[in-house]
């Protein structure tokens, strides 16, 4: 029997009771790959109901229960997220989406008002337009509704329960296999084209690359607790090898990757940017360029859209507007670029940025904490920067794959305005670890100076945010790549000030916009002194303080190289971007001012180096790129981690010291 596959009408009691032997028969054996027994505790059962849950439902529509555990792997990671959809709406372990039901309890939010450009040689480019919404939604972000109709299931329960929601995902398989005239076979490799449908791509290179990052998840196998304690394993099955010429009767669009610059390993078209004039003398929504021959690429940098995917594309397409390098879907990962490489988009509200950079933007909003990334996105977001980062030379590290957030304001007068995205509940740590550089402590041992990574738990550490739907509500409780600081080893001490973000001298605040007292996974602060449970580090020219027990450590060791003020020095200025010389301009170009940010490095204080460059300024004020110059100076600067965002300070005012864990 198929069970309500050929019969959508039919109650959940129905198809419990059809259940088979066989559904009773695979969950129990796949408790050794737990680590229970049958007479397991009850807790022990209790962790293992959705591993249950995936074998009843494979039983029960057919499904091979190794296809149906890799789908949900790549959508989900077989997190629940509490019944929270994710940033395209998707619901649960296998992600069925219900974006319309998504978009109508979604938060309207802004998070700044930087000038994209950050170029204060030209006009600020302050762009009202809001990213529109489809009246129409693809079939890919409605695909709970028809699980509904497929399991008789409300659609409530599939948003919520992940039982039913494992059902619904089993239910769309099923019915993908039948409809492409394959056998509900128990066998996984033919079940490839079923797998590229779920995806809900509509061209067959996005299918495809989908599809094989299934199979790869089942080749290599996964086992992992989820965030609602769920202990879930996959067998590994290294042999598999799934008919993949299933996909050419499957009738979707062939995506040309031509103009592209992406690795193979990902779905990529081109949708350019346009690069046009508007009148008055304007032009966008880019720069001509010749990257990296003229200059070096140094930097890429992780956004999030605020919107949905096709109203960004819209966005992106209007030369008003402004730009980015490449968007990612979250449904399937697929990528869309927009900016060639050697040219410069205006993404990240700092034009010597902007110049050395790729900018990535992600469908997602910083904001909502719950509606989490797909692992299928955060996958080809690895393999793009993974492919950019070795063609440019770029180090994969957080001093050079930096957040929007990390991009620091180019003037004083910019920083309150500077971006916040991805924000706290971009996973760093994981997405790390699939670019191949997870990040690990340089010695077991917790030494008393040196340099410290942070690397709290992600699903464990929940610092409480504020501001995600209403101004001073908190926000949902959700893991976070982030962790706060004190001006004292105690949490009821004041949190760190900013006075870039506020000169007046006001608190720092827990509001999710609010980077002035906070650090981030993967990034290095030179330890300044340690008491107990709490260390502290040199932070914005101060002792900053955050809990790192022990037992539960949020930083790690760390070595690497130091700058620290000059002997005699009593404060050295910091610098929101690396400009040159004023000696170094050639005629006809302006001399750009160097512009110290408020904040001042004290004596004995020390900063984690991220690199090292020489004053660098690209003219490119006109449409027309015959007076466009790359101007290089002398002057050396340091680029280092300062606060949460990176900063830069003078060769000449400092000193470089290598600091050992």
């Amino acid at each position: 029997m198929r069970g309500s596959f050929t019969d959508p009408e039919a109650t959940a009691g129905h198809r419990r009771a059809r259940r088979t032997a066989g559904a009773v028969a695979s969950a129990a054996l796949l408790l050794p790959l737990l680590g229970a027994a049958p007479s397991s505790s009850p807790a022990q059962a209790s962790a293992a109901e959705l591993q249950r849950a995936f074998a009843d439902a494979a039983a029960e529509y057919h499904v091979p229960l190794s296809v149906l555990l890799g789908v949900s792997y790549l959508q989900s990671r077989w997190d629940a997220h509490a019944g929270a959809p994710s940033v395209s709406g998707g619901y649960g372990p296998m992600h069925l989406t219900d974006a319309r039901t998504a978009i109508a309890k979604a938060p309207h939010h802004s998070e700044g008002t930087e000038d994209a450009r950050g170029d204060s040689s030209r006009p600020p480019l302050l762009p009202t337009t809001q990213v529109p919404q489809n009246s129409q939604l693809p079939d890919r972000l409605k695909t709970l509704p028809k699980a509904a109709r497929l399991t008789g299931l409300p659609e409530e329960r599939l948003r919520t329960d992940a039982a039913a929601n494992v059902a619904g995902g089993a239910a769309l398989l099923a019915a993908a296999q039948k409809d492409f005239g394959e056998p509900l076979s128990d066998d996984a490799a033919d079940w490839y084209s079923a797998v590229a449908r779920f995806s809900g791509a509509d061209d067959t290179a996005t299918a495809a690359t989908y599809a094989n990052d299934v199979y790869e998840v089942i080749r290599q196998g996964e086992e992992r607790t989820t965030d609602a304690g769920q202990q879930v394993a996959l067998a590994a099955r290294p042999g598999l090898s799934p008919d993949t010429a299933q996909l050419r009767r499957a009738g979707l669009r062939t995506l040309s990757a031509t103009n592209t610059e992406c690795p193979k390993s990902v779905s990529c078209e081109w949708i350019p940017a346009p690069y046009s004039e508007f009148g008055n003398g304007d032009y966008g929504n880019h720069d001509l360029g010749d990257r990296p021959t003229s200059q070096s690429i140094k930097y890429i940098v992780i956004h999030d859209t605020e919107g949905s995917w096709d109203g960004v594309l819209k966005l992106v397409q209007d030369p008003t507007y402004v730009s980015w390098n490449y968007t990612l879907r979250s449904t399937d990962g697929h990528i869309a670029q927009h900016v060639k490489a050697k040219d410069v988009a205006w993404h990240a509200g700092n034009w010597y940025i902007n110049a050395k950079s790729i900018g990535l933007e992600h469908e997602g909003f910083l904001a909502s904490p719950d509606a989490w990334y797909t692992e299928e996105m955060y996958r080809a977001s690895a393999r793009l920067v993974n492919y950019l980062a070795d063609k440019y030379r770029v180090p994969l590290d957080r001093q050079h794959i930096l957040g929007h957030d990390n991009v620091p304001g180019p003037t004083t007068s910019t920083i309150p305005g500077m971006h916040t995205d991805p924000g706290p509940y971009w996973d760093w740590q994981h997405y790390f670890t699939l670019l191949g550089h997870p990040f690990q402590p340089a010695t077991k041992k917790r030494t008393s100076g040196g340099l410290v990574t942070v690397l709290p738990d992600f699903a464990k550490n929940q610092p409480q945010y504020t501001g995600c739907v209403t101004s001073g509500e908190p926000c949902a409780a959700h893991g976070s790549s982030e962790v706060r600081l004190y001006s004292q080893p105690d949490e009821t001490s004041p949190l760190i000030k900013d006075i870039g973000l506020r000169p007046k001298g006001d608190d720092s605040t827990t509001d999710v916009n609010d980077v002035g007292s906070r650090v981030s996974t993967g990034q290095r602060y030179a330890v300044a002194d340690r008491d107990g449970d709490w260390t502290a580090i040199w932070y914005l020219g101060q002792n900053a303080w955050f809990k790192n027990p022990q037992s539960r450590p949020t930083a790690v060791n760390a070595s690497g190289e130091v700058v620290t003020p000059k002997a005699g020095v009593t404060e050295i200025p910091v610098y929101g971007r690396a400009y040159p010389e004023a000696g170094a301009y050639p005629a006809g170009v302006p001399v750009q001012a160097v512009s110290p940010l408020p904040y001042k490095i004290l004596a004995g204080q020390k900063y984690a180096v991220g690199d090292k460059v020489p004053g660098e300024y690209f003219y490119a004020p006109t449409f027309d790129t015959t007076p466009h110059r790359v101007v290089i100076g002398k002057d050396m600067y340091y680029e280092i981690q300062f606060g949460h965002r990176v900063a830069f300070v003078r060769a000449a005012d400092v000193n470089l010291k290598r600091s050992r864990a």
